[in-house]
Order: structure tokens, then C-alpha cells, then sequence
């Protein structure tokens, strides 16, 4: 069994539908603090618990003790209420994840496939990003995540913990068949926040500098459909049963779109107008983020099947279903 810890977000909830689909025996662990009771599959058990306290978690543990691998997404992700709330951050995205760890190894669970991020990064050194470039996060939340990657080094070294740790891009898209979707209070995601615009639900969006130093202005990210990064999760559980060394992954497409073409795939996919006003850029925003996933190509087998109107169509989708009234 695979326990799932914050299986009812945006990319947990994902991957326990894909993990299902693929024939796993799953349990969601979740808090639902920003995550969606309705998003957990009828047939998977869910446990409602927090990891700030040791006996939800203990009690996950005991009532399942089939569990052999997890999944940790449970974090907070908002980088620059990280700026503002550091104190929050360590607490929940170290200390608390800390608190996990060690109770999954009191019960002899050593496998742990650790939803970290390309944030760790920071300003990069090349583009693409590789797993080389070195990790001088600037922000308290890529710097939790590099944190518990450090932590999982020193408790594999010392008591046998094995792990894969995905450095994620941009999770963009929604699930094929519009049953869950991307939906945070507050949204701070591009491609929500420009359907947003679409459906009629905000009037503009926002569009952070023009004077970038790219093709048009405006920043370019590397965008991954949320059905690929499950996918990669699947298949970093499958290399943790197979073999006994740890990875560190970028999970991205290798392609970087701009915020102005975003903008302008969307106008295609919806078939409406999308009015944007350009403002001041926000402090710390580097011109480009694209990843290189080679690595993961080569030792996980993945590669991204989604490609940019694919992800925009799919959260459009659920888009309309969800907020189109």
C-alpha cells in the first residue's frame, strides 16, 4: 500500500487517481487545509490528519500496516507569502515533514518518493536547468524543500531511508475526464488565473513586466501537464522496489512558453478574448526557467506525453465545469 500524504491537492490527488488507475492500493492522508475532501477517490481510504501532530500520523501507520511506500506532497507552496510568513514554512515544510520521517521509520517504512521543487535552484547558473546546477534557493520555501532533501540524504546514510526526490516546474492542466482539477483559495497560478479571465470570473490578468530579456518581454517557465508529473510518481515508487540508490529529478518539459503566449494559446483554446494589463515586475522573477528532464528520461523511462494546448484545454475543462456557474 501506498499512503499519499496531501493526496487530496491539486498534484496528490492526480497521482492517487493515476496510481488507482494503475492498479495500486492506495490511502490518502491529508489535512485538508488547501486540499478537496471530494477529490479522493470513493474506493481509497482517507485519513484525515495533520502532521504537526505525531499521533495522526502514528495512527496512520497503525490502522495501515500494509503501508510500504509514501508520497509526500503535503506542503505549503506560495513563495512569496513564504517571504512574508517564514515561521510558517519551516514549521510545516521541515519540521513537520521531519515528524513524518521518523514515524515512518519507527514502523519500517523506508520509501519515500519527496515532492520537492525546481525553486531550490534559484537564480540558475545555465538553461536548461540540470540536476548539476547548484542549489542556492532564494526564498524560505525553496529553501525548505532543499531542507528535507539534505535531512533525507543524512537519514539515508544513518538508518537505511530511500528515497527520490522530483524537482518539479510549473504543474499546469487538469484530469482528462474533468473529474478534479487545479482550485486554490486564493489562485496564484498563471494558467487558472488567465482562464479566470476567460470565463468571465476576473476581468484582466495581470502580466508582471515586458522588458525581459526574451523573444517578447514577458517571462518564460516550463509548464508540466499534472498527469505526466503522476506518472513520474508512479514510476519513482517502481524504482524505489527495484533498486537500492537515491535519485534527485527535474520533472519539466524542456520548453519554456512565455507569459504572452500563454495568454494567446488560451485565446485559441477557449475561443475568447483575454484582455491583460502589463505591471511592474515582481522582485526576484528570472526572465527564464526551463528544465532539462534527461535524466529522468533516461533512469525513470518517463517522458511527457501533454503538450501546451493539451494542458490548457484540460484546465479548461474543469475550468468551466467547476467555476462556469
Amino acid at each position: 500500500m501506498i499512503a499519499v500524504i496531501g493526496g487530496a491537492g491539486y498534484i496528490g490527488s492526480h497521482t492517487v487517481k493515476y496510481l488507482v488507475q494503475q492498479g495500486k492500493e492506495v490511502v490518502v492522508f491529508d489535512n485538508l487545509s488547501t486540499g478537496h475532501r471530494e477529490f479522493v477517490p470513493e474506493q481509497v481510504p482517507f485519513v484525515e490528519g495533520d502532521l504537526a501532530r505525531k499521533v495522526d500520523i502514528e495512527n496512520l501507520f497503525n490502522h495501515y500496516p500494509q503501508i510500504h511506500t509514501v508520497i509526500h506532497f503535503a506542503a505549503f507552496a506560495y513563495v512569496g507569502e513564504s517571504v512574508i510568513q517564514p515561521a510558517k514554512y519551516y514549521q510545516n515544510n521541515v519540521v513537520n515533514s521531519i515528524q513524518l520521517l521518523d514515524t515512518m521509520l519507527a514502523h519500517n517504512v523506508t520509501n519515500i518518493v519527496f515532492s520537492s521543487t525546481c525553486a531550490t535552484y534559484g537564480n540558475p547558473l545555465e538553461l536548461p536547468i540540470t540536476e548539476r546546477n547548484p542549489q542556492k534557493p532564494i526564498n524560505p520555501y525553496g529553501r525548505t524543500k532543499l531542507m528535507i532533501e539534505q535531512v533525507m540524504d543524512d537519514y539515508s546514510h544513518a538508518y537505511g531511508l530511500k528515497y527520490v526526490a522530483l524537482r518539479y516546474f510549473n504543474a499546469a492542466g487538469a484530469d482528462v475526464e474533468g473529474e478534479i482539477g487545479e482550485w486554490h483559495e486564493p489562485e496564484s497560478h498563471l494558467i487558472p488565473l488567465v482562464l479566470d479571465v476567460a470565463i468571465g470570473k476576473r476581468q484582466t490578468i495581470s502580466v508582471f513586466g515586458d522588458d525581459f530579456d526574451t523573444h517578447d518581454g514577458t517571462c518564460i517557465r516550463d509548464y508540466i501537464h499534472v498527469i505526466d508529473l503522476a506518472d513520474a510518481h508512479y514510476r519513482a515508487v517502481d524504482y524505489l522496489h527495484k533498486n537500492t540508490s537515491n535519485l534527485k529529478l527535474n520533472l519539466g518539459n524542456g520548453e519554456g512558453y512565455s507569459v504572452l503566449e500563454i495568454i494567446q494559446e488560451a485565446e485559441r483554446v477557449t475561443n475568447l478574448p483575454i484582455q491583460y494589463i502589463v505591471t511592474n515586475r515582481r522582485e526576484g522573477d528570472p526572465a527564464k526557467l526551463i528544465g532539462s528532464a534527461e535524466k529522468a528520461r533516461e533512469v525513470l523511462g518517463w517522458q511527457p506525453q501533454f503538450n501546451l494546448q493539451q494542458i490548457i484545454l484540460t484546465a479548461w475543462n474543469w475550468h468551466q465545469k467547476k467555476f462556469g456557474g
